[in-house]
């Protein structure tokens, strides 16, 4: 009698739970910006706001310890990835699986963790915020007074595809000279990389996680004077050669050939290309109500299926 009492207990449970959702909180990380680190304002407020619009669990990652101000300048952005791969991977918080917000340099180094982490958690949407996708053809600058900045800007001044400087500036490994692109192809170590730019190795290992994505988000500031062009942040970038026009995304060869996948997800509607007025990461709240925090908000599982019989969940 006991027995079937209990028995029959659980079958009312599961039967509960097959008519109601599930509600499953997701966590999201942060990339900061270059010349930024977790604990300034902009970047602990930015990620307190998404938690607090969102409801869920935000936490912002930098890649130097002691000095990540200094590292977003002088570690190149390969060794950053793979950093960021070992974090994400230590976080009990993010084993389920997460979601990214990238901010502009960050936008890179989140990409990078995407395609290149080996045994990570899964992602499950990515938000680029003024990410340099198609490269920037305006090498960084650091605008603000002190060593790092010294030491950027004299790196900066040297051949931006030579080894001393990829390995030591960060933005050359993103830099493409619309005049130099055999250079930018053969010596740039980043971004052809991460875009699968180069015909002799590209990788479809790094295609396949990229378009395992569920939904993505680029925006594009419309006053953004640091991304060179702006359209970079839509992956759209100066012909060959050129650098008066600008090819929008879907008339570039990354598109068309569908390099990294990113034409398959906009086939399959995943892709969102959003333009906001304002400066550079200057991004008013209400857009980010309406852009950014419905990719972090709690996903839904769907109900289980019930055996209909025995009313016992249906495994695959």
């Amino acid at each position: 009698m006991e027995k079937g009492l209990t028995m029959s207990c659980v079958l009312v449970v599961v039967a509960f739970l097959a008519m109601v959702h599930v509600s499953v909180s997701v966590p999201f990380v942060v990339f900061p910006e270059i010349g930024t680190q977790c604990s300034d304002a902009p970047n602990a407020n930015f990620t307190q706001l998404l938690s607090n619009l969102s409801s869920s669990p935000g936490f912002c990652i930098e890649i130097g310890e002691g000095n990540p101000i200094g590292a977003s300048w002088l570690i190149p952005l390969t060794q950053q990835a793979e950093v960021a791969c070992d974090k994400v991977t230590q976080m009990e918080e993010l084993s389920q699986g997460y979601n990214i917000v990238g901010r502009a340099q960050g936008s890179l180094v989140a990409r990078g963790l995407i395609e290149f982490c080996e045994g990570g958690p899964p992602v499950h949407n990515y938000i680029s915020l003024a990410g340099p996708h198609a490269g920037t053809a305006d090498l960084l600058r650091c605008n603000t007074s002190g060593l790092i900045c010294d030491i950027a800007n004299g790196i900066g001044k040297e051949n931006p595809y030579s080894d001393f400087v990829q390995d030591n500036l960060a933005p050359s490994g993103y830099f493409k000279n619309p005049k130099n692109v055999t250079g930018y192809l053969k010596d740039c170590q980043y971004l052809p990389k991460l875009n699968n730019e180069r015909p002799y190795e590209r990788n479809t290992t790094y295609k396949d996680r990229f378009a395992s994505l569920q939904n993505l988000v680029f925006v594009l500031f419309e006053n953004d004077t640091v991304i060179v062009p702006k359209e970079s942040s839509w992956f759209g970038f100066y012909p060959d050669g050129d650098l008066t026009h600008v090819l929008p995304v879907q008339e570039t060869k990354l598109y068309i050939e569908d390099w990294i996948g990113l034409k398959a997800l906009v086939v399959a509607g995943k892709v969102q290309f959003v333009n906001v007025t304002g400066d550079h990461l200057i991004m008013a709240d209400e857009d980010l109500v309406k852009y950014v925090v419905p990719l972090l908000q709690d996903q839904q599982s769907a109900p289980p299926r019930l055996n209909r019989k025995t009313k016992e969940p249906l495994h695959p």
